[in-house]
């Protein structure tokens, strides 16, 4: 089992996480069974969930995702995947709940768009973009997931701490006071992918691009270009790559239909978000920061 997933689902969910890992291989096993699976010897890169390639009874290539049952994020993506019904992201193939079990569409040829950055930034922007207006149709009603706006406690929880490690208060009280304004004034809700970003769109057969790994929400579809700016590879301060940002915001403004100054208020919001998530003992900044700073001169407040 990979370190990175024991010490994560450990300081995550503690002694449910513990009892879930120990139990893990038999909830392979019954899984499978299940749902008459073909087990590979190999598996993807794991950071808070099981993952790895299968094959369905029709030999169907798939994902099958596991995760300590009842988890938040879990129950969101299922919600999220139901919501699109494959138009744009990969369709949901099965679900047990009781099991913290989800059996995914496998992309293939699976191409992260992130192989396109940064010598065809611009194709992967309109791979990120023409994804993201499929999604922004899905139908809301019927949906049970949260409301963006309850984000803004994120920013709240650590304005409330101000001595720990993280990003620079002045700037997460401004990007609290631009996500309450942009939550006030939505031109209209949509499901909300929540992390679309380079490496969470794929190349499909179907599709050209499909999305994968959704954290779900209700609200403004602005939300969702956010992470492309800081996004692929945040943790390389790179100039080169933040060079980019400014290129980026003038094509999803285009592309999407979307007021310049609104991608550019999203964009400065989202990257102070992700360094309010990661803020804690250890907190290194990212280039989430950069773009934030870059940003924050063209943004009110």
């Amino acid at each position: 089992m990979p370190p990175a997933l024991r010490a994560n689902v450990v300081e995550v969910w503690g002694d449910p996480g513990r009892s879930w890992l120990t139990g893990l291989p038999d909830t392979v096993r019954k899984i499978a069974e299940l749902w008459g699976l073909q087990l590979t010897r190999s598996a993807y890169e794991m950071s808070f969930h099981w993952v790895a390639p299968v094959a369905a009874p029709d030999g169907t290539p798939a994902v099958l995702k596991l995760g300590v049952p009842g988890e938040v994020h879990l129950e969101r993506e299922v919600a999220t995947l139901r919501a699109y019904d494959g138009h744009g992201a990969a369709r949901l193939l099965a679900h047990a709940p009781e099991h913290g079990a989800l059996l995914i569409e496998r992309l293939r040829p699976g191409q992260h768009a992130a192989t396109l950055v940064p010598h065809a930034d611009e194709d992967a922007t309109s791979a990120i973009t023409g994804v993201l207006r499929q999604l922004h149709d899905a139908p809301v009603h019927g949906t049970t997931l949260p409301e963006l706006t309850a984000l803004g406690d994120d920013f709240r929880l650590l304005l409330a701490q101000p001595q720990l490690p993280g990003p620079p208060r002045p700037l997460v009280e401004r990007a609290l006071g631009l996500f309450d304004e942009l939550c006030a004034d939505v031109p209209r809700r949509c499901v909300v992918h929540g992390d679309l970003h380079h490496d969470n769109v794929l190349a499909g057969s179907r599709t050209p691009w499909l999305a994968i790994d959704p954290h779900g929400h209700l609200g403004d579809p602005g939300y969702d270009v956010g992470a492309m700016l800081f996004n692929p590879r945040i943790d390389e301060r790179d100039e080169q790559l933040l060079a980019l940002v400014d290129a980026r915001v003038a094509q999803i403004a285009d592309q999407l239909a979307m007021p310049l100054d609104r991608v550019v208020a999203w964009g400065f919001v989202k990257a102070v978000l992700s360094e309010v998530w990661s803020a804690g003992e250890g907190w290194q900044p990212t280039r989430a920061l950069d773009v934030a700073e870059l940003l924050a001169p063209r943004v009110g407040g």
